[in-house]
């Protein structure tokens, strides 16, 4: 689907949503729900220090409204922006401000559901939708935290190597059935059914982040993670 008709599908009555070059940003209305804030990005850019700053500027001021409104996270981005400039003006900070504006977003009563319909990768995939409260995707959708060529690089492993892992353990693979597999990606949506009546299902369910190691031990896609987190969480209390 084309972001014209996610957008169409999502708001049938109408949109004023601001289309920039990288960015959306705007409200919409969603069907017992209300005003609804759309952000994102858009068109498979790399996400620097720029942009970064401008959405997080949407979300403090979404903040400062108090309106705990929903907020709709559309994203279709390459990785992070690497340019000299973007690293020596500190992206990851402003990646990092970017997260936690989403994240406090949510902790502040807004729910935080991203829809990820194109690609994404790295720290523009965690400073956004893995930031969001709920994650749904569009079939097609390609995200990746590292993709394998880089990962040959950091691990100084061969290629073929890392193919093998991947086929086998999900967290080392990139694309959407892995990441759905490891929990991080609740659901995939259908877009043969209008996107706004699952958005709105979405909705009335409470966040997923706080579930996402067990639905990864679930789906066997991360097996462990949850039961090392409830050791961790029960050690601190002994020791409390």
């Amino acid at each position: 689907m084309t972001l014209d008709e996610i957008l169409a599908s999502l708001f049938p009555d109408g949109h004023p949503i601001d289309i920039g070059p990288a960015i959306l940003t705007g409200v919409a209305p969603l069907e017992q729900f209300g005003p609804v804030h759309v952000l994102g990005i858009h068109g498979r850019n790399f996400l620097g220090i720029d942009d970064a700053c401008a959405l997080a500027r949407q979300a403090v001021d979404i903040l400062a409204s108090g309106d705990r409104q929903p907020i709709l996270l559309l994203v279709d981005s390459a990785s992070q922006r690497m340019t000299r400039r973007d690293e020596l003006l500190g992206l990851n900070e402003y990646l990092a401000h970017l997260a936690k504006t989403l994240i406090l977003a949510g902790i502040r009563g807004h729910r935080v559901v991203a829809l990820l319909y194109g690609g994404s990768a790295a720290g523009a995939f965690i400073a956004t939708a893995l930031a969001a409260d709920t994650l749904a995707a569009l079939p097609g959708a390609h995200p990746e935290v590292m993709d394998l060529p880089s990962m040959a690089r950091v691990t100084k492993l061969p290629i073929a190597v890392l193919e093998e892992k991947a086929k086998a353990t999900p967290i080392f693979a990139p694309g959407l059935d892995n990441l759905a597999r490891t929990g991080a990606v609740l659901e995939t949506w259908s877009p043969d059914i209008p996107l706004d009546a699952q958005l709105r299902e979405v909705l009335t369910r409470p966040a997923a982040a706080g579930n996402r190691d067990a639905l990864g031990a679930q789906r066997q896609g991360r097996p462990k993670a949850a039961a090392i987190a409830a050791r961790i969480v029960e050690l601190a209390r002994r020791g409390a």
